[in-house]
């Protein structure tokens, strides 16, 4: 009897990994080495060795081309001799320059907050404990991402330098001349919520947390096809919009977009998901209007001391009030000020999918509160 209970357990658990799709995780072995694959991440490939593990990152933008090649060697050890097209990365790192708030936010945690020995645009970090560090002079301030502080840079002599690469950059400047190898983070850009918290994986074993990272997928992986496994037994699909306008344009998110994805993972029809773009695309007031006026939901985020109201909403642009959800009050925002949205949400897209199931099938959730959205304040009778 135990030995059924137990059988049924095992195919239960291989059921709810399988659940969302992703190919199957495995170490394959060939002429020595062994082949990480990954379930969900597009861009990256990794490799073991027997004297060191080669990382492959695919160019985002050209998929035919590698965008960086990188071979991690234990750095109490020997550098093997030829290795030759790639950057040499000695592991773990333990003073790293980090250029954006999510990764120092992975790195926290991971464990590894002390390793951040400098931050660029720390202005624009929201996490105290960068704050903190930087006030008792344990982290610099290395200025602008765009235009960095070379001097100190030097000084500070990091391990590696983590940022995010651009299209058609032209390159990093003078840092590529200082000798320090660059990280280059496109887990932005993969295409599914799965895909891109999936390269916490790499991250664990650039610090030496590869067993934490794999416990935290594991349980982001899991809560994220549970719950996508839960709304998938729904019919009603009610339609969204997302975002303000911003000038004169609205930028939508593509339908091919981590949004886009994690909308239709949560039981909605988003109205722009026929667009075959993967980033945002810029559109008119009047385009998205057209699409969107009867929307069931509206979904914003915003960043400021206080958090929006619907009479705020229209006061800053008066056609809002036409939209039905902002007739009907099922407009919910994400004040970006108070909440660690952007820090958090790229690597646990489990919270963020458990918040908009919440509200386009609260009956799915009953005592759940969200953690990012709120509908948005009513200070007064809405006419």
């Amino acid at each position: 009897m135990k030995k059924t209970v137990h059988f049924f357990y095992i195919l239960l658990l291989g059921l709810l990994v399988t659940a969302c799709g992703g190919k199957s995780t495995k170490v394959t072995k060939a002429a020595e080495a062994d082949m990480l694959q990954f379930r969900y991440a597009e861009h990256i490939r990794i490799t073991r060795h027997p004297l060191y593990t080669e990382v492959n990152i695919r160019n985002p933008w050209d998929t035919l081309k590698t965008l960086h090649s990188y071979y991690l060697v234990d750095k109490k050890k020997p550098i093997p001799d030829r290795l030759s097209g790639g950057t040499i990365v000695p592991i773990p790192l333990e003073k790293t320059l980090v250029y954006s708030s999510v990764h120092c936010s992975l790195l926290k945690e991971l464990g590894c907050l002390s390793a951040i020995v400098g931050v660029c645009d720390l202005s624009y970090i929201r996490m105290e404990e960068i704050h903190s560090l930087h006030q008792n002079g344990s982290l610099a301030d290395c200025g602008n991402s765009m235009n960095p502080d070379i001097e100190k840079i030097i000084d500070l002599s990091p391990d590696a330098i983590l940022l995010s690469p651009f299209e058609n950059s032209g390159g990093y400047g003078r840092i590529e001349k200082l000798n320090i190898p660059i990280i280059e983070c496109a887990d932005y850009m993969e295409t599914s919520p799965l895909g891109r918290a999936e390269w916490i994986r790499f991250f664990g074993m650039l610090t030496g947390k590869e067993a934490e990272a794999d416990s935290i997928f594991h349980q982001v992986e899991t809560e994220y096809c549970k719950i996508k496994k839960k709304v998938e037994q729904t019919t009603n699909r009610p339609s969204v919009i997302t975002e303000l306008k911003f000038g004169s344009v609205w930028y939508v998110p593509g339908g091919k977009s981590t949004v886009s994805i994690l909308l239709a993972d949560a039981g909605a029809n988003f109205l722009f998901a026929d667009n075959s773009s993967s980033g945002s695309v810029p559109l008119s007031f009047e385009t998205v209007f057209d699409k969107g006026h009867d929307a069931d939901f509206w979904l914003i985020k915003y960043n400021q001391a206080q958090d929006k109201s619907y009479e705020e909403l229209v006061s800053d642009y008066a056609p809002y009030k036409n939209f039905s959800a902002w007739k009907e009050q099922r407009i919910y925002g994400c004040n970006t000020s108070r909440i660690n949205f952007y820090e958090e949400a790229p690597f646990h897209p489990e919270k963020l999918l458990k918040d908009l199931a919440k509200i386009f099938h609260p009956e799915l959730l009953p005592g759940y509160t969200l953690h990012y959205y709120s509908n948005l304040n009513k200070t007064k009778e809405i006419e």
